[in-house]
C-alpha cells in the first residue's frame, strides 16, 4: 500500500509536469490533467471493484497489474512528450480546451486504470488477511495509500526533483509495487495468498530488467527530448535542455540565432557570442530600455525584473544610473545562457553597478525595504498565472511602496492597432483600470507592444515625443538599437490619444467583456482632457477588469487571444466561459434536494432505499469536489504568492495526504458505528464551514508579509482539508456496504465516486471558477455543494433512521 500510495503520488506529479511543459505552463490544464488522472483511476477502481469479487487469488492479479505499469509510466512519458505531433498546430500555438483535454485522457488511461484496480485488489488482501468481512481493510488500504502518497511526494520534492529526470522518477517509483509484492509473497499463505513460480520469476525479471535500464535512462531522456522538440518547432535543432526547478529549460537554434524557453514558452533570443551585440534579436529590449528611461527625468536607482539576458539591461546602463538590481527568476537559466551571449551583455551582467539577484520578484518585491525611482516589469505577456502576478493589483500596490516620490512603474504587453481584437481589448483594459486602482496616474502608449507607464506624481509622465527625445540627448545615451527619432514613431499623437481613449472607456458597462471595445470619436482631445473627463465615468465592472492574484482575469483573456491566433475554432469554448454566473449553482442544488425528496415519497418499501443511496451517492460526490476545489484555491494561491508549483506540488499534495492519512485513521479507531448517515451528515456540515472559512481567510493569509508564516498557513488548511476528506472515507464506504452488501464492492463504489467529484472539481475550479469567478469563489463552491450534501443527507435520513 505505501508502494502504491507512493507510485500514484510520484507518477501523478511527472505526468503533471510534462504535460503542463506540452500545454506551456497553462495553468488550466492543471485542473484537466488531475481530472483525467481521477477519472481514469476511478473507473479503474470501479472495475477492479468487480474483477477482486470475480478472482480467487487477487494477489496474480495485482503482479500483473504492477507489471503493466512499471512499463506503461514510462511509455506514457514518451508519449506525452510526442503529443504535439498529434495536432494540426502551428509552432508555439498553445493548445486549446478540447485539444489538453483529448491528451490528457488519451494518454494517461492505460496506467491509472492500473492503478485504480490496485486499490481495490490491496483491500480484498488485507480483508482476506484480517479475516473480516467489513470494510476496515479499504480503511487501512485508503490510510496505507495516503501514507504511501505523503512520502512520495516529499521523497519527490526534496530529492528526485533535483537530481533525477523523469523517466528515472517513473522507473524506481513503478518498480516499487513488484518489489513490494515479491516481499509480501515470500512466504505464500491462505491469509495473503501466493503466486506460481512463474509468475514470482516474470517479477524478479522485471525488476532485474529496471535495473539494468537505469544507467540508460539518461540517453532515452535527451532523444524525448528532440522528439519533443521535433513536434512543437521543427524548424530549430535542439541544442542543450536543462532540470530547473523552476521548469526545463531549452536551448535551441535556428542559423546563427539562439532562443531560450522554459516550459515551452519564449524567454528570449540572441544572436550568439560571436556577435558583440546582437542588434536585431535584441532591438526590442532597447526599445523598451529607453522608452522606459525616459519617463523620469533623472532615474537613479532601478529595479529591473527580467529582461536583462535581451539586451534591457545593457542598454539602461547607458543612462548613467548609479545602480540597478536586476533580478531573474532563475539561475540555472542565466548559467545556461552565458556561452551564447553577446560580450556586450555578458559586460553588463558583471558592472559594477549592477546587482543579480536570483529570486522570485514579486516576494523581493513584498519583502525589501529598498526604494527605487522606477520598477520596471520585463516580461512575457500574462499567458499564465505565474507571469500575471506581475499584473495584478496586489502587485502594483506592492510596486507603489517601493518607489521614491515621483517614482515610475513600467510594465508592457502584446497589442494591436486600436485595440481591435476584443480579448486583447478586454486584457490589456483590464491592466490599465487595475494599475488606476494603484496609481493616480497612469499613460499607456503604444501599438503593437503596449506600455503601461504609472506614477503618484502629476505631470511626471509625458507622451511628447519632443521633450522625450531633449532627455535622450541630455544624457548622452549612445547605442546602435535605438536612435531619438525612435520616439516621433513610438508616439504618434493621434494613435496615442486614441488609445487612451479607448482603454479609459473600455469596461465601464455590463457585459462589457462580452463586446467588441468602443471606438469612440473622430477626433480624441488630448490626454490632460481625457484624465479629467475620465473621474465622471461610470464605475469599473470589477469581476470583469480588475485583474488581481485571486481573480486573475487577465492571463484567461491573454489565453483566448492567443487560441483566436492560433485556432479560432477552438477558442469559443473559453470565450463561452465568461458568461458563468455564481448563481448557476443554485439550480443545481435544487434539483437534488427535489430528487431525494421526490425519491422519498414514492418509495415505500423499506428494503428498497434509493434516496439513501442517491444521498449517500452526493456526499461522496461532493467531498471529492469540495476537497478538490479548494486544493485548486490553495495551488492556485499558493502560487500567486510564491510564484511556482513546478517544485512544491508534491510537497503541498504530501501534506494534504498526511491530513488525509490521519483522518481515515482518527475514524477507524474512535467511531464505532461508522455507517450512520447523521454523523456522515455532520462531516458533510463540517467541511461546508470549513471552505466558507477558507474563503474569508485565504486573501488575508496572501497579505502575510512573512513568506514563511504564509507557507506554515498554507499547509495547515491543506492538512485540515485532508483531514476532512480521511474522516469522510470510512463514514461512507460503511454506509455503502450495509445499502448494497459487498465489501470490495462498497469500495469500489465509494472510491470511484469520490474521484469522480474530485475529476469535476478539479475541471470546475482550474477552468472556470478560478479564473473568471475568483479562487474566494472556489471556496465558496465547496461550501454550497457540501452544505447541500448535509441536507440532502438529513432528507434521506428521515425515513431510515441510522441506515
Amino acid at each position: 500500500m505505501l508502494a502504491l500510495g507512493a507510485i500514484c503520488q510520484i507518477g501523478q506529479i511527472v505526468l503533471l509536469r510534462e504535460l503542463l511543459m506540452v500545454f506551456q505552463g497553462n495553468e488550466l490544464s492543471i485542473g484537466i490533467i488531475l481530472a483525467a488522472w481521477m477519472v481514469w483511476v476511478g473507473l479503474g477502481s470501479r472495475l477492479g471493484g468487480t474483477l477482486a469479487q470475480r478472482v480467487r487469488r487477487p494477489v496474480v492479479v495485482l503482479a500483473l497489474d504492477s507489471a503493466g505499469v512499471l512499463v506503461g509510466l514510462p511509455a506514457t512519458i514518451l508519449a506525452i512528450r510526442a503529443l504535439r505531433g498529434v495536432f494540426d498546430v502551428v509552432p508555439g500555438a498553445h493548445l486549446s480546451l478540447q485539444d489538453m483535454t483529448l491528451s490528457c485522457l488519451a494518454v494517461m488511461a492505460p496506467v491509472c486504470l492500473l492503478l485504480g484496480a490496485q486499490f481495490v485488489l490491496l483491500a480484498r488482501i488485507w480483508r482476506e488477511a484480517d479475516g473480516a468481512q467489513d470494510t476496515t481493510g479499504a480503511e487501512k488500504t485508503y490510510i496505507g495509500e495516503a501514507l504511501g502518497n505523503t512520502l512520495g511526494g516529499i521523497v519527490f520534492t526534496f530529492l528526485l526533483v533535483h537530481h533525477l529526470s523523469s523517466f528515472h522518477a517513473a522507473v524506481l517509483a513503478a518498480v516499487l509495487t513488484p518489489a513490494a509484492l515479491l516481499w509480501l509473497t515470500r512466504r505464500g499463505t491462505e491469509r495473503t495468498g501466493s503466486i506460481s513460480t512463474g509468475t514470482r520469476a516474470a517479477l524478479v525479471g522485471l525488476v532485474a530488467a529496471a535495473a539494468v535500464v537505469l544507467p540508460f535512462l539518461g540517453r532515452l531522456d535527451s532523444w524525448a527530448h528532440w522528439v519533443r522538440w521535433r513536434v512543437f518547432a521543427p524548424a530549430y535543432d535542439l541544442v542543450e535542455t536543462r532540470e530547473s526547478r523552476y521548469g526545463t529549460i531549452s536551448v535551441v537554434q535556428r542559423e546563427d540565432q539562439y532562443s531560450f524557453f522554459q516550459s515551452g514558452n519564449l524567454v528570449f533570443s540572441t544572436g550568439g557570442a560571436k556577435e558583440p551585440e546582437s542588434l536585431l534579436e535584441e532591438q526590442e529590449g532597447a526599445v523598451f530600455a529607453h522608452f522606459s528611461l525616459v519617463q523620469h527625468p533623472s532615474p537613479e536607482r532601478i529595479l529591473l525584473i527580467g529582461g536583462g539576458l535581451r539586451g534591457t539591461l545593457r542598454e539602461m546602463l547607458r543612462h548613467g544610473v548609479e545602480s540597478v538590481d536586476y533580478i531573474e527568476l532563475d539561475a540555472a537559466l542565466t548559467e545556461a545562457a552565458r556561452p551564447y551571449l553577446p560580450a556586450a551583455t555578458l559586460q553588463a551582467l558583471e558592472d559594477p553597478r549592477v546587482r543579480l539577484l536570483h529570486t522570485d520578484g514579486r516576494l523581493f518585491v513584498k519583502g525589501t525595504d529598498r526604494t527605487y525611482d522606477m520598477i520596471i516589469v520585463d516580461g512575457p505577456d500574462p499567458s499564465t498565472a505565474v507571469l500575471n502576478r506581475y499584473y495584478t493589483e496586489e502587485f502594483f500596490r506592492e510596486a507603489r511602496s517601493r518607489l521614491n516620490p515621483g517614482g515610475v512603474l513600467v510594465v508592457g504587453v502584446t497589442s494591436t492597432a486600436d485595440l481591435r481584437e476584443r480579448a486583447l481589448a478586454n486584457r490589456n483594459a483590464a491592466i490599465y483600470h487595475t494599475l488606476r486602482r494603484a496609481f493616480p496616474h497612469v499613460l499607456p502608449a503604444g501599438e503593437r507592444f503596449l506600455f503601461y507607464f504609472a506614477t503618484d506624481t502629476p505631470d511626471q509622465l509625458s507622451a511628447d515625443p519632443h521633450t522625450l527625445q531633449v532627455r535622450f540627448m541630455e544624457r548622452g545615451v549612445e547605442s546602435r538599437a535605438f536612435s531619438p527619432w525612435h520616439f516621433h514613431t513610438l508616439l504618434q499623437d493621434a494613435q496615442v490619444r486614441r488609445v487612451n481613449w479607448i482603454l479609459r472607456h473600455h469596461g465601464r458597462s455590463p457585459g462589457a467583456h462580452l463586446e467588441p471595445p468602443p471606438r469612440g470619436p473622430m477626433l480624441v482631445g488630448p490626454i490632460e482632457d481625457l484624465e479629467q473627463e475620465e473621474e465622471d465615468l461610470p464605475p469599473v465592472q470589477e469581476r470583469y477588469f480588475i485583474n488581481s492574484d485571486f481573480r486573475p482575469i487577465g492571463y484567461y483573456y491573454t489565453l483566448i487571444y492567443w487560441n483566436m491566433q492560433a485556432r479560432a475554432d477552438h477558442a469559443y469554448a473559453l470565450r463561452w466561459m465568461l458568461h458563468v454566473q455564481p448563481w448557476w449553482i443554485l439550480p443545481l442544488v435544487g434539483a437534488s434536494l427535489l430528487t431525494v425528496g421526490g425519491l422519498r415519497l414514492l418509495t415505500r418499501r423499506k428494503d428498497s432505499r434509493p434516496d439513501a443511496h442517491f444521498a449517500l451517492f452526493c456526499a461522496v460526490f461532493t467531498t471529492g469536489l469540495s476537497t478538490m476545489a479548494l486544493q485548486i484555491a490553495l495551488l492556485f494561491s499558493f502560487q500567486s504568492i510564491y510564484g511556482f508549483v513546478y517544485e512544491m506540488v508534491g510537497l503541498i499534495v504530501a501534506i494534504f495526504m498526511a491530513g488525509l492519512a490521519l483522518g481515515t485513521a482518527l475514524t477507524h479507531v474512535f467511531v464505532r458505528d461508522k455507517a450512520n448517515m447523521r454523523t456522515l451528515a455532520l462531516v458533510q456540515l463540517l467541511i461546508a464551514v470549513f471552505a466558507g472559512v477558507v474563503a474569508v481567510a485565504l486573501p488575508r493569509f496572501a497579505a502575510v508579509e512573512s513568506p514563511r508564516l504564509v507557507f506554515a498557513l498554507f499547509s495547515a488548511v491543506t492538512f485540515g482539508a485532508g483531514l476532512l476528506n480521511g474522516v469522510d472515507f470510512p463514514l461512507a464506504t460503511a454506509c455503502c456496504l450495509r445499502l448494497r452488501g459487498g465489501a470490495e464492492k462498497a469500495t469500489g463504489i465509494v472510491y470511484g465516486v469520490e474521484l469522480f467529484g474530485a475529476c469535476t472539481g478539479a475541471l470546475l475550479a482550474s477552468v472556470v471558477v478560478a479564473p473568471v469567478l475568483g479562487l474566494v469563489a472556489c471556496c465558496l463552491l465547496a461550501t454550497v455543494a457540501n452544505g447541500s450534501a448535509c441536507l440532502i443527507l438529513i432528507v434521506a435520513r428521515m425515513s431510515y433512521g441510522k441506515a
